[in-house]
Formats: structure tokens, C-alpha cells, sequence
């Protein structure tokens, strides 16, 4: 009975401490693809992924949302990589890219090269063995004015050309920005920040 009576005391005494734990921290929770990483201001610029869902992501929630991220290392993952690129859909053979001059989307028809699927991020077509490390995508061949892009995703090695406008373009307008995970309580300020991208080995 004793034993019973001092169970029952510690938990009268954590479960309100429990409670007013939860209710501080109570947040909300936000996640898209980083378009804009500013290192001197130290804020990242996402567009949002409407449909949270890791194997088919919706890119297309406008305006962008920035973010002041937080500066305890403790709080923050790997700094995010930006990138232009918002999808590739290689039945249509369009590419969607956030151009940052109009604020916009971009639909790019391209002219398929070649395309390879079912390419795993650890085939030789994308990793260097010898290295140990992946190779560097996309590729961008101005002369031959060609762009390879791989998508870990969706395990797609595809090569495609252009107009020649689009190759004055930023090699990164042609890469996919890291997804992160931003959690705060005050809008636009990120209390806790995770690089999903970096840390979600089936993206």
C-alpha cells in the first residue's frame, strides 16, 4: 500500500510538469525546398510543399516564406543547399524552376538527350567508387548546350538541351534546394531547423 501510496505521489507531482512542458511547447511546423540560403543574415527561403507527402512533393506554394534560422548549432542541422529546380516530369518533358526575377514558376519544355531510370544513388553512372563520393550533378555542358540532372528521388538520370537563353542561367537554377523542416513559434523566426535533404537517405 505504501508503495502504491508513493506511486501515485509522483505522479500527481510529474504530470503537471508534464503538462506545462507540452503547452510551451507548442509550435507549428513548416517544410518546403530552399530557394535562397542567406549565410550573412543567416535565413533560408523555402517554397513550401503543399502535400507533404516524400515521394511526391508539391512545390508551389507562393510568395516564398523566409526564415531567420536559429543560431545554436544545437537547434540547426547542415546549412541547406539552394536550388532552382521545383520538378522534373520526364513523361511531359518540362522542367519547373522558381525564378527568382519574377517571384514565379517557369514550365521549360526541354528536348530529351537520353534518360535512364531505376538509377540508385550508389550506381556507378552517378557515384565515383573510387572517390567514394557522388558525382556532381547537374552537369552543365554550355558548348554542347546540354544539362544532366539526377534525381535521387526518383532514381532518374536524365540529359536534356535547351534554348540557348536558358544557358546564361545560374548552374544551380537547374538543381533541386535541399527540403528542410522548420519548427517555431513566431512567424517567419525558426526556433529548431532540420536539413531533410541531408539527413533523409531515401531523398
Amino acid at each position: 500500500m505504501a508503495l502504491k501510496r508513493s506511486w501515485l505521489m509522483t505522479l500527481l507531482m510529474v504530470l503537471p510538469l508534464a503538462l506545462v512542458v507540452s503547452c510551451s511547447e507548442s509550435g507549428k511546423v513548416d517544410q518546403g525546398r530552399v530557394v535562397k540560403f542567406d549565410k550573412d543574415k543567416w535565413t533560408a527561403t523555402i517554397i513550401r510543399d503543399v502535400k507533404h507527402d516524400p515521394q511526391n512533393p508539391d512545390y508551389s506554394h507562393l510568395p516564398p516564406l523566409t526564415y531567420a534560422l536559429p543560431k545554436d548549432p544545437m537547434e540547426m542541422g547542415p546549412e541547406p543547399k539552394p536550388g532552382g529546380r521545383m520538378n522534373l516530369d520526364t513523361k511531359n518533358k518540362k522542367i519547373r524552376i522558381f525564378d527568382p526575377t519574377t517571384q514565379y514558376f517557369k514550365d521549360i519544355d526541354y528536348t530529351l538527350i537520353d534518360q535512364k531510370d531505376n538509377v540508385g544513388r550508389e550506381d556507378p553512372l552517378v557515384f565515383d567508387k573510387d572517390e567514394k563520393k557522388a558525382k556532381k550533378f547537374p552537369a552543365v555542358d554550355k558548348e554542347k548546350k546540354t544539362i544532366s540532372i539526377y534525381s535521387g528521388r526518383q532514381k532518374i538520370l536524365v540529359t536534356f538541351s535547351l534554348p540557348d537563353q536558358y544557358f546564361s542561367y545560374p548552374d544551380s537554377t537547374w538543381d533541386a534546394g535541399d527540403e528542410i523542416r522548420v519548427y517555431y513559434h513566431e512567424e517567419g523566426k525558426a526556433q529548431r531547423c532540420m536539413n531533410i535533404t541531408k539527413t533523409d537517405i531515401f531523398r
